[in-house]
Formats: C-alpha cells, sequence, structure tokens
C-alpha cells in the first residue's frame, strides 16, 4: 500500500458470531440490518479461545489482539477484566501502536477521555490495555476539549452517560461520532475506536437495553463503514470475545468473533485472519517498514 493508505478499526467489545435464531441471537431481532450485512456479507470467523480451556477473557483477549502475542497461553489461563503487571508489560513492549511507529506510520486512539487533563489517565490504578498502549507508545490520550471539538468520540457515541459524571456539554448523535471519526481516521494511517457498551449490556441481560445499544452502534456503522468507499481506505471491525449474540447467558461465550473487512485490502485481511493472534501480522503487511 503507498503513502496514503489509511485504516480504521473499530474494537467492539463482547460481540460473537452467534445463531441466526432471533430468539437467542438479538443481533438477528432486527435492531441493527447495518451490522447483520456486515457479517454476513463481509466477515469472516476468528478464533477467540486460542487453544485455552474456558471462556475468553478481556484482559488476555484484547492483549492478544493488540499485540499478536497468545497471552491465554503465557498467563495460562483467560485473564478478565484490567491487565495486571505481566500482562501489561506485553502490552507495553509489543503493541500495535509501537510496531507501526517503528515502521515509519501514525496511529491514533480515537476515544476521548473525560477529564481536565489526559495526565490524569496515568493516575489510574486500573487501565484497559488499550489506555497502556496508548500512553506507552503515543504519550497522551484525547480528552475532553478534544472531544468537543470533534477530535475524538466518546466510547457510548452519544456522551449520554456523561450526564452521570457532571458535563454538562453537548449531546451528539452516533451519526455524529462516525463523522467526527471519519475525519480523525483520515488523518492518521491507522486509527483505533473502543466500544464497550455491548459487552456491558450483554451482561446486563436487560433484553430492551441490548437492543437499544445494538441501534446506536447501527447507526453508527452505517455513517463510518462509508469510509471505505475512498480509494485507499480500510474498514475493519472485530472484538474480543462473544457475549452480546447469545442472550441464553450474560457470561461471555466461546463463539468465533467476526472480523469484518472492507475497502482496500479486505480480502487479504479476510484470508490471513483466523485467530486473533493473527490480525497485528496481517496488519503489518499493509504497513511494511517504510525504509525498505
Amino acid at each position: 500500500m503507498d503513502g496514503e493508505f489509511k485504516t480504521v478499526l473499530i474494537f467492539v467489545d463482547g460481540l460473537g458470531l452467534g445463531p441466526a435464531d432471533p430468539v437467542l441471537n438479538p443481533i438477528h431481532s432486527g435492531v441493527c440490518p447495518v451490522l447483520e450485512r456486515l457479517l454476513a456479507e463481509h466477515s469472516v470467523p476468528v478464533d477467540a479461545c486460542l487453544g485455552v480451556p474456558g471462556l475468553p477473557q478481556s484482559a488476555t483477549g484484547q492483549t492478544a489482539l493488540l499485540t499478536g502475542i497468545n497471552a491465554p497461553e503465557i498467563m495460562g489461563r483467560h485473564v478478565e477484566g484490567f491487565p495486571g503487571p505481566e500482562l501489561k508489560a506485553i502490552v507495553e513492549q509489543h503493541n500495535v501502536f509501537g510496531k507501526l511507529m517503528r515502521n515509519g506510520y501514525k496511529p491514533a486512539f480515537a476515544n476521548a477521555y473525560h477529564m481536565e487533563s489526559w495526565t490524569e489517565a496515568m493516575r489510574r490504578k486500573m487501565q484497559s490495555v488499550t489506555t497502556v498502549m496508548t500512553l506507552k507508545s503515543l504519550g497522551v490520550v484525547r480528552d475532553t476539549r478534544m472531544m468537543l471539538e470533534g477530535r475524538a468520540v466518546y466510547q457510548d457515541l452519544t456522551r449520554a452517560t456523561l450526564r452521570e459524571r457532571g458535563f454538562d456539554g453537548p449531546l451528539t448523535t452516533p451519526r455524529q461520532s462516525a463523522a467526527d471519526l471519519k475525519r480523525i481516521a483520515a488523518e492518521e494511517d491507522f486509527t483505533l475506536f473502543e466500544f464497550f457498551q455491548t459487552d456491558r449490556k450483554g451482561h446486563g441481560g436487560v433484553l430492551s437495553d441490548i437492543h437499544q445499544v445494538l441501534a446506536m452502534l447501527d447507526e453508527f456503522l452505517a455513517e463510518l463503514s462509508s469510509f471505505a468507499e475512498q480509494p485507499n481506505r480500510l474498514f475493519l471491525l472485530t472484538s474480543d470475545h462473544g457475549n452480546i449474540e447469545d442472550f441464553s447467558t450474560r457470561t461471555h461465550t466461546k463463539n468465533p468473533v467476526p472480523l469484518v473487512a472492507l475497502g482496500a485490502g479486505a480480502e487479504h485481511f479476510k484470508r490471513r485472519v483466523r485467530k486473533l493472534t493473527d490480525f497485528v501480522p496481517a496488519l503489518l503487511e499493509l504497513f511494511p517498514r517504510k525504509n525498505q
């Protein structure tokens, strides 16, 4: 790919490929037709278990996805929640942002952190995999000011959940959030956005909440997926483990997760990625070292 190649990755926490049964699988209930179409026509199944017994979990799954290293195998189990010292060390040393930067490219984490200064993120005791890798490789995260300027996107797509945290600024829509993200992604080589309301609502087990969050995600994807219609643009969507696709349980699932790929390089990804640890190597093949 040439120097104008741009990629946006939407990481949707807790999204697996389940049965096409609207009773069991809310994704097939009619509330998210765009997501349904993307999964049916533009995705391949990806193994999230990685040869380790038990239900896949966030800390190890996200580490595997964003480093290319089999974190569950190293830990001897699937680790939930936030990464501890051992996983943090893996993320800091091997994360995809650092690999891209060493190859001469500009990565970005588009999520907004509701804080007066980005330095607050450094003081948090519990840090997600994405926070750890962003602070290590980029040095800063995007804050409230950048969000209000349209240069960062809040994780809930509307900013509504910020009200309970004292935010009195303007709300937005999923479609506008997607438009903001497209502008951000057009300025960077590789842009990551994390959406985790799917996992939260899946654990909650309230069907109306699940339908609402899937409908919001669908509005977002309807706008964002058009990113791939421009030349040399790649739209990707994947997850770390299943959850929301199975209403019969409030836990994670062993279902494969989707890799959705649209645009330039899409067929490469769909051919190359079969498990979470394949993602980073496949991406780097499209972003080779510039001095070679």
